[in-house]
């Protein structure tokens, strides 16, 4: 009976692994990443960071902690009073700028509040996250993005804040990678259109900025 017990078993495993033409079928991402809290004591003093602070395009594959991810997009834009404010300002605080993680597993978006990573795709989307090649294989590709509804008034001077409030994030990122001794560089240079398509995001939400983060080579 034990023989047969382990047989059924050992046959169900096969059906789930293999497809009907012999491939092995990739796990599915997880739904939900909860990340571990961020750690908001280390890190080098502000004045290192700042003699630190530098742009490089040359990224490792090598992956980042869910700790480092955790103390990178708290750093970005993270909650860091009682009241909801975050870590960087915003006009009005609007807190128009959403963070999406574009990962080789999928795609996620940053949920503040309980440091979560809230899957939206699964796909790997990076290289479409800026038209260098370094964004095909970095690790973590952090793409920045405005929920222009959030706002009220002159559409053009609205998006002038978007990109104001995506420049603090961006500069918030840079001094975490200093600490840390990560590479990371913002990138303009990317087919909004495109990637917005790509991501499933409504009208109102905006792709701004993209600034990928990983290990030096």
């Amino acid at each position: 009976m034990k023989k047969q017990l382990l047989f059924v078993a050992v046959t169900i495993l096969a059906v789930a692994c293999f497809a009907d033409n012999g491939a092995i079928i990739a796990a599915a991402p997880s739904k939900e990443i909860k990340l571990p809290p961020p750690d908001m004591k280390g890190g080098k003093p502000l004045m290192e960071c700042l003699a630190l602070r530098k742009t490089s395009r040359e990224f490792s594959d090598k992956e980042l902690s869910q700790q480092q991810i955790s103390n990178l997009l708290w750093a970005a834009f993270g909650i860091n009073r009682l009241d909801g404010k975050r870590t960087a300002p915003t006009a009005m605080n609007v807190q128009d700028p959403l963070i999406y993680v574009a990962m080789k597993d999928g795609l996620y978006l940053y949920e503040p509040k309980g440091y979560v990573l809230q899957l939206v795709l699964a796909e790997d989307i990076r290289a479409k996250c800026g038209e260098q090649e370094f964004h095909k294989n970095v690790p973590v590709d952090l793409v920045y993005v405005s929920d222009t509804k959030k706002f009220s008034g002159d559409k053009a001077g609205n998006m002038n804040l978007a990109w104001s409030h995506i420049g603090f994030i961006s500069q918030n990122v840079y001094l975490y990678c200093a600490s840390e001794g990560l590479s990371t560089v913002v990138c303009g240079w990317v087919n909004h259109p495109q990637l917005e398509k790509a991501m499933g995001l409504p009208e109102s939400f905006k792709v701004i900025l993209t600034q990928p983060v990983g290990y030096p080579k």
